[in-house]
Order: structure tokens, then sequence, then C-alpha cells
């Protein structure tokens, strides 16, 4: 099943030809802001929907992020070997040396960074770089700790399309990828028996038309059954919680006007738009010693 987050606060399923969505939300009863994390949370059931006619055209719906506020987005740094060489060669991505998450662990993105493909992508400054990143990421099933990764793989509700958006410089992770649209989320969570093998599946990013990353889950570092296991070290992985899982090499800048168009086999497709800012960043002043 591939469900989707939409028209403010609606489940539904969309159809495999993805032109449909079956509408859940009076079938099942379900009343949230965040309906997908209830019914992960709750006794819901949603087969016997599977093959109902469809109720709205995707194309009359606005498409918010599956989980509308996840308690955790969590990620993992430099997880494909050729985007490693391309970090390493080019300073404006990081000015650190070769690490892995066994050496600096996971980073986390504010969950106040997460929309939904209709919503856009807006870059908050005008004189930074700031570069889009395809990854699939997924969404958890259950609360897990200290978990095996060889059961990590029960405990994954289904998986998704997540752009990690990135400002280029010396601050921390967590700060340059948490401005607000920087974890665009979609089109649907796809169930794992839908998926196949999650590490095996082709992914690609076009900006404007142009490929610019195209990759096989297959080449990551870590599995998304290790990042799991790393991330419930001595910590709670909660129902709802996101994990994206880095991206391949072919980072590059965004600008006002562009069009991404992300792809991951087996999961879906989504088209978000650019929009750009006029405000520069290094004419921002921060004062020390605020007033009362």
């Amino acid at each position: 099943m591939r469900f989707v987050h939409f028209d403010g606060d609606r489940l539904g399923l969309l159809t495999d030809d993805g032109t449909g969505i079956i509408d859940l939300t009076e079938r099942l009863g379900i009343e949230s802001r965040d309906p997908l994390l209830e019914y992960i949370r709750g006794e819901y059931d949603a087969s016997e929907y599977a093959d109902a006619s469809p109720d709205h055209d995707r194309d009359d719906v606005e498409l918010n992020s599956p989980v509308q506020r996840p308690g955790k987005v969590i990620a993992a740094p430099l997880n494909y070997e050729n985007h490693i060489e391309e970090a390493l060669a080019d300073r404006d991505i990081t000015t650190e040396e070769w690490f892995t998450i066994e050496d600096k662990g996971y980073f986390l993105k504010a969950p106040s960074s997460v929309v939904g493909p209709d919503h856009g992508i807006e870059l908050p400054f005008a004189d930074r770089r700031t570069d889009h990143e395809i990854e699939l990421a997924f969404v958890m099933d259950d609360d897990v700790k200290d978990v095996h990764a060889d059961d990590a793989w029960d405990h994954i509700f289904g998986y998704t399309i997540l752009l990690d958006i990135s400002i280029r410089g010396d601050q921390d992770r967590s700060n340059r990828k948490s401005y607000d649209t920087f974890t665009v989320i979609g089109p649907c969570v796809v169930t794992p028996d839908e998926i196949g093998d999650p590490q095996d599946l082709e992914m690609e990013l076009r900006l404007n038309g142009e490929t610019r990353q195209q990759e096989n889950t297959g080449d990551m570092v870590y599995t998304c059954a290790d990042i799991v296991q790393y991330a419930s070290i001595g910590s709670t992985v909660e129902a709802g919680d996101v994990i994206t899982t880095g991206t391949p090499e072919g980072v590059s800048a965004l600008e006002d006007g562009d069009t991404v168009d992300a792809e991951i086999e087996n999961v879906g497709s989504m088209s978000v738009d650019v929009t750009g800012s006029d405000v520069r960043f290094e004419d921002v002043d921060v004062q020390k010693g605020g007033q009362n």
C-alpha cells in the first residue's frame, strides 16, 4: 500500500498508477492532524480498501509530508562512497576529513523543516550555496531500543523519498539542514511488501530536466538496518520517526525558479519547485546580550 497525507488532515492510498487517491479518512474513522502517525500507532487496517475506486485525482489535491511532524528525523552522513569522494574534493560540501557513522554517528534534522512535495523548497539566503540531496528514507513502525540490525527490518513501516536540502558552510549539520522546507518528504510511504529489496533500488534526481544524481541503494556504506541499529543504541527510536540514509554523488546548487524531480524505483516520484530569497546571510545582524 502507498499511504499519502493530503489536503490538511486526510489520509489516503495512492493508486498503483499514481493518478488517484482512495480516501481513508472516514472509512477508518481517523481524526488527527497527523493521520498516518495515528494509523501507525493505532489498530487500523486499510488493506480492504486497497482496490477501491479512487475518490480524488492526484492533481486535484495538495500532498503533505506523509508524516506531518515526526518526533525525530535521523540522518546518516556520507553514506555512499562516491559522495564521500565528491565531498572531500569539494570543500564547499565539507571541511572535514573522511568519517563514518561509527566515527561521528548520525545527525538530527528539525521536525519543523519537514514539508510535503507540493509545498516546495524555500531558499532562506541569496548568498549561501544551498544544495539538493536525494535519499531513500523510511518511517518506523514501532518503538525500538538496542535493536540488532538483523531484526531492524521488522520495525520499518514503509519507505519514501526524502530531499535533504543543505546550506554549505562551517555550521553544524543540524543547523545547516534544518531551515524551514529543508526536509521534503513524499509523495507517499510504501509498505515493504511493495518495495522488494530496499538495498537494490534505482534512484534519480533531475534538476530542470537534467540528471544530476543517479545511483542504486545497494551502494550504501551502511544499510537501512545498520542505521536503525546504530540510532537505537541506548536511545528509543519511536513509531513515526523518519530515518534517512544518505545521498550519492552529484549534489549541486539550487536557485530561484528551479524544479527538482526525484524518483526512486518502487517508491514513486515527485516534482518540487524552488523559491529564492533576497535576504543575504552576511547582512543578518546577530546581537549579543539582548535587552529585557
